[in-house]
C-alpha cells in the first residue's frame, strides 16, 4: 500500500477516534450535567428586583426605594426597530436557531484554537445569555458552556422566542443602577419605550457587552463607535434603510441622566414609609415592586414645607447672623473649577445651595456654586441687606439662594435665575404634623428643616416638652372629677413640700396672680397656678390614668404635679393625635399614613382600616376612660345623681332638635365596612374644651390665629423653660395640626420665643392653605349638656337670669349650687398657701 494512502488511512482512524471519543466524553458530560439543569419553567413565573414605588393620595410618585432601577416591559411593549436592535448586534440568527447557533459556535471554537485570547465573541445566542444571566455565572471554562448550551436548548423547547426575548431586555444591565431596557431608556433619554428615536434605540443596544465602560455617560465615544455599527448592521439586514441608518449616525450623542421626576416631596413621609413596609413584609419590600399610596395631600405637605420654612427663617431674622458653616483654605492660585470640587459632598438643603467664596471686597463677594458656576453677590445680595464683604472672606463655605425677580425688572435685564443672596440654615428646628381628626390619616407631616441636612424625623422621634399645650388634657381630666369652664379656681401663689424639705413653688409667666378665676378665663391666659392647683385637687395618678386614654404612654406622664405645667416628653404626633381627640368628639384616633399596597401585577396586598370616630354611631364603639359612675363621690367631688337629671334652674338640651322624646337610636352600622374608634373621653368634656380653645384663638394667646377669619379654629399655645420649645397646636375643620419649633440641643431659643411668636405663625401659614374652601365644623353641645347662667363666683343664677352663660355635664348642677363664691375675680389674691406634695 502507498504511504500516502497508509498516511490517510491512520489520520482517518485516528480522527474517527477521536471523535468517538469527544461522543463519548460529550455523553458523559450530558449525563453528569442534564439531571443537575434547573427547571426551566420556573422562568415563567420569575420575579425580577423592581423597585418600590411611594404615592401620595391622588397618585403622584413620592419617592422611588431600591438598588435597582428595573421598570419590567412586555414584549408586546418593545418597539419592533428596539427589538432589532439587539438581535442585530446580539444574535442575528435568533428566530432561526434553537437556542445553539451552530455557525456562531463554530467560529468561536476556530478563534480559540487559532488565537490566543481567552474570550472570543461569537459564541452566545440571545438564548444562552438569558440562561446565563439567570442560571449560570460568568466563569470561562468548557463545562459551564456546555452547561449554558444544553440548558439553552431546553429553554427553546419549552419557551416562546418572545418569552425568552422578554427576560433578556428585562433582565440585562445596561449600567447606572438601570435593569432593564425600560429603565435603561428612561435613565439615559428620560424617555418610554415608544417614544425612542432610532439613535437611540441602537444606543441602548449597545449597552450591555459594556455597561460600565461603554455606556453613554462613562464614554460617549465608544458608545458611537458601538451605535453606529449597529446602524450599520440593522441596514445590512435590511431592518432599516441605508439613508436612515446615516442619518441616526449623523445624529450626536445627548444621552444624560434622567432621575425619575419626583413630584411631591414628603422624605421624612418617605422614609416612614420605607421603615413600615420593611417591618411589614421584610427586607424584600424594597425589591418586588411594591406601589404604596398613603394618605399624604400633596397641597398640604407642599404648604406645610413652606409654612415650616419660612417660620424658621423669619426667626432667624429675628437672632441675626450666625457665621458660615465651616471655613477651607485655599491656594493662591486656585480656579473656581478647582475650589468647586471642595463642595463634593455638602448637600443642599431646601432651596440653599452650598458655595465657597473666592473673594470678597468692595462690599461685594465672589462665589462658586457646586456645578460651577461663578455668582457675584452686590451690596445688595447680602444676609437681611447687609453687605456680603462685611460678613465672609475667602475660603469661607456659605449658603445662597436665588432672588425672586423685582415687579418692576424690565425685559432684557439680569434674569432672576442669575441673582443670589446670601443666606443661612436656621439654627432652629421645627415639625409640623397634620391630621384628619376623625380618622387619624396623616394629611401633611414635616420632619425639620431639610431632610437631606440631617434625617432626624422630629415629628415622630423628638420627644420635647410640651408646655402649656399640654393643659388641655389636665382641664379635661378635671372636667371629668366635677369641674366645668365656670368653676372657680385660685390664681394665688403656693408652695409645695415634700418630705425630704424640697420645696417647688410654681410660677405663672407673667409673674402676677389673678385671684379667683374661672377655668375658661385660666385656659385663655393660660394661668398656670390654676393648672397645678386643679391636678392637686384631681389627683395625679387618676389624672395619668385618664390622659393616657388620649394615645399617651403612662409611663411618659410625671407622677407629680409639673405634669401640669407640660413637663411630660412627647413627639409632635402624639400631641396631635391628642388633640384630634378634643376636636372629633372624644374619640382616639391613631395616626396612619399607609393606606394601600399593591403588588406589582397590581392585586392589593394590604388595605388600612382605620378605626374612625362617630359622634351619632352608638353600636360597637368601646369606652376606654376609667371614669366614676354618676352618683359615686371621690376625693369630695360628687359626681350629680345617677340619672343626670337636670335641676330646674337651667335648660336641658332636648335629645333631638325639635323633639320632645329622644331620638331613635342610630341605625346599626356595616362593622365589616367601618372599624369604630375607642371613645377616650366623654363627648360633653371634648365640646368644652373645644369651646374653651376657640376662645384662646379668640381672646388669648392665640389671637394672631383670628386672620384666619373661621369660628372653628381653636388651639393652645405652649412653651418651655428658658424658651426651649415653642408649640402651637390646635384644630380647624376635619384637621388637627400640631407644630414645635426648637433646637436639637436643647439651647435656648431666645429672649420671649414663645409658642404664640415662634411656632403660631407657621400654623398659620399652613391651616390658611388647609382650610381653604372647607365648611366651618360645628361645635354644637352634645346630649346631655343643659345651658346654665352663672355668676362672677361661680354661683348659679336661678331663672336664666343675666349672667355667664356656660354648657355643663347635666350630673354637675348639684355640685354648682354648692360651689362657694369667692366674690369679685378682681378681688385681692390670698397670701401664699403651703402643701405638702404628699
Amino acid at each position: 500500500m502507498p504511504p500516502l494512502r497508509r498516511l490517510f488511512r491512520w489520520a482517518l482512524v485516528a480522527f474517527a477516534g477521536l471523535f468517538l471519543l469527544g461522543l463519548v466524553a460529550v455523553g458523559v458530560l450530558y449525563y453528569l450535567i442534564a439531571p443537575n439543569l434547573p427547571d426551566v419553567e420556573t422562568l415563567r413565573d420569575v420575579e425580577m428586583q423592581e423597585p418600590m414605588y411611594v404615592y401620595s393620595r391622588d397618585g403622584q410618585l413620592m419617592a422611588l426605594f431600591g438598588e435597582t432601577r428595573r421598570y419590567p416591559a412586555k414584549i408586546e411593549q418593545v418597539p419592533e426597530r428596539l427589538k432589532q436592535a439587539f438581535i442585530a448586534i446580539e444574535d442575528a440568527r435568533f428566530y432561526q436557531h434553537h437556542g445553539v447557533d451552530y455557525k456562531g459556535t463554530a467560529r468561536a471554537v476556530w478563534l480559540l484554537a487559532t488565537t490566543d485570547g481567552k474570550r472570543v465573541p461569537g459564541g452566545s445566542t440571545i438564548t444562552q445569555q438569558v440562561a446565563r444571566q439567570f442560571y449560570l455565572s460568568s466563569e470561562v471554562s468548557y463545562t459551564r458552556k456546555l452547561t449554558e448550551m444544553l440548558l439553552a436548548m431546553r429553554m427553546e423547547r419549552e419557551l416562546s422566542k418572545d418569552e425568552i426575548f422578554e427576560l433578556y431586555l428585562n433582565k440585562s444591565f445596561f449600567g447606572n443602577r438601570a435593569y432593564g431596557v425600560a429603565a435603561a431608556a428612561e435613565f439615559y433619554y428620560g424617555k418610554q419605550l415608544a417614544e425612542l428615536s432610532l439613535d437611540e434605540m441602537a444606543s441602548l443596544a449597545g449597552i450591555p457587552k459594556f455597561p460600565s465602560s461603554g455606556n453613554p455617560l462613562s464614554n460617549p465615544e465608544r458608545a458611537k463607535q458601538r451605535r453606529d455599527y449597529i446602524l450599520e448592521r440593522m441596514a445590512e439586514l435590511k431592518f432599516v434603510s441605508r439613508a436612515e441608518a446615516e442619518a441616526a449616525k449623523a445624529v450626536p450623542m445627548h444621552a444624560a441622566p434622567h432621575e425619575r421626576p419626583v413630584e411631591v416631596e414628603a422624605p421624612y413621609v418617605a422614609e416612614m414609609v420605607r421603615q413600615a413596609m420593611v417591618d411589614r413584609f421584610g427586607a424584600e419590600a424594597l425589591t418586588k415592586g411594591y406601589h404604596v399610596t398613603t394618605t399624604i395631600d400633596p397641597v398640604l405637605q407642599a404648604a406645610a414645607d413652606k409654612a415650616l420654612r419660612d417660620g424658621l427663617h423669619t426667626y432667624d431674622l429675628r437672632h441675626g447672623w450666625h457665621g458660615v458653616e465651616k471655613h477651607l483654605e485655599l491656594a493662591a492660585g486656585e480656579t473656581a473649577e478647582q475650589a468647586r470640587v471642595r463642595l463634593r459632598g455638602i448637600s443642599q438643603q431646601a432651596a440653599l445651595r452650598p458655595a465657597l467664596v473666592l473673594a470678597a471686597a468692595d462690599r461685594a463677594a465672589t462665589v462658586v456654586l457646586a456645578d460651577g458656576t461663578t455668582v457675584e453677590l452686590g451690596a445688595d445680595q447680602g444676609w437681611n441687606g447687609r453687605n456680603p464683604a462685611s460678613l465672609v472672606k475667602r475660603g469661607d463655605v456659605v449658603r445662597v439662594t436665588r432672588m425672586e425677580p423685582p415687579k418692576d425688572a424690565k425685559p432684557g435685564t439680569t434674569p432672576a435665575s442669575a441673582r443670589y443672596r446670601l443666606a443661612q440654615v436656621p439654627r432652629a428646628q421645627a415639625a409640623l404634623v397634620s391630621l384628619e381628626a376623625d380618622t387619624g390619616a396623616l394629611r401633611a407631616l414635616a420632619g425639620g428643616y431639610s431632610f437631606a441636612g440631617n434625617k432626624f424625623n422630629r415629628a415622630t422621634q423628638a420627644r420635647r416638652q410640651p408646655g402649656s399645650s399640654f393643659k388641655p388634657f389636665v382641664y379635661a381630666a378635671a372636667m371629668e372629677r366635677g369641674f366645668n369652664p365656670a368653676s372657680i379656681v385660685l390664681d394665688a401663689p403656693v408652695v409645695f413640700k415634700d418630705r425630704r424639705g424640697h420645696v417647688w413653688r410654681p410660677q405663672n409667666d407673667t409673674g402676677n396672680f389673678a385671684g379667683p378665676m374661672r377655668l375658661r378665663e385660666a385656659m385663655v391666659q393660660s394661668r398656670n397656678l390654676v393648672s397645678v392647683r386643679m391636678l392637686d385637687a384631681i389627683g395625679v395618678d387618676y389624672a395619668r390614668k385618664y390622659i393616657s386614654h388620649f394615645g399617651f404612654a403612662e409611663s411618659d406622664l410625671p407622677p407629680n404635679l409639673s405634669m401640669s405645667l407640660g413637663t411630660a416628653s412627647l413627639t409632635p404626633i402624639s400631641v396631635a393625635q391628642g388633640y384630634a381627640t378634643f376636636s372629633n368628639g372624644g374619640f382616639r384616633v391613631s395616626p396612619w399614613f399607609i393606606d394601600e399596597v399593591k403588588d406589582r401585577d397590581g392585586a392589593i396586598v394590604f388595605k388600612e382600616k382605620p378605626a374612625v370616630a362617630c359622634r351619632t354611631c352608638a353600636a360597637g364603639v368601646t369606652t376606654v376612660k376609667a371614669a366614676p359612675s354618676a352618683g359615686t363621690v371621690v376625693d369630695g367631688f360628687d359626681f350629680g345623681p345617677a340619672d343626670g337629671a337636670p335641676k330646674a334652674a337651667a335648660t336641658a338640651k332636648p335629645a333631638a332638635q325639635g323633639q320632645d322624646t329622644p331620638a331613635a337610636a342610630p341605625a346599626p352600622l356595616d362593622l365589616d365596612k367601618l372599624s369604630l374608634a375607642p371613645r377616650a373621653i366623654d363627648n360633653r368634656i371634648a365640646y368644652q374644651i373645644v369651646s374653651m380653645l376657640r376662645d384662646v384663638v379668640l381672646r388669648g394667646t392665640g389671637t394672631a390665629a383670628k386672620v384666619l377669619g373661621r369660628e372653628d379654629v381653636g388651639g393652645k399655645t405652649g412653651s418651655t423653660n428658658d424658651h426651649r420649645d415653642a408649640w402651637f397646636s390646635g384644630f380647624g375643620g376635619s384637621l388637627a395640626t400640631t407644630v414645635w419649633v426648637g433646637r436639637d440641643n436643647f439651647q435656648s431659643l431666645g429672649y420671649r420665643e414663645y409658642g404664640g411668636k415662634a411656632a403660631l405663625p407657621i400654623w398659620i401659614d399652613y391651616m390658611r392653605v388647609a382650610l381653604k374652601d372647607q365648611p366651618i365644623r360645628a361645635n354644637d353641645p352634645p346630649d346631655g349638656m343643659v345651658q346654665v347662667s352663672v355668676g362672677p363666683g361661680g354661683r348659679l343664677i336661678p331663672d336664666g337670669g343675666t349672667g355667664i352663660v356656660e354648657w355643663v355635664k347635666a350630673e354637675d348642677l348639684e355640685r354648682m349650687e354648692s360651689y362657694v363664691d369667692y366674690g369679685p375675680e378682681e378681688a385681692e389674691a390670698p397670701a401664699e398657701e403651703s402643701f405638702d406634695i404628699f
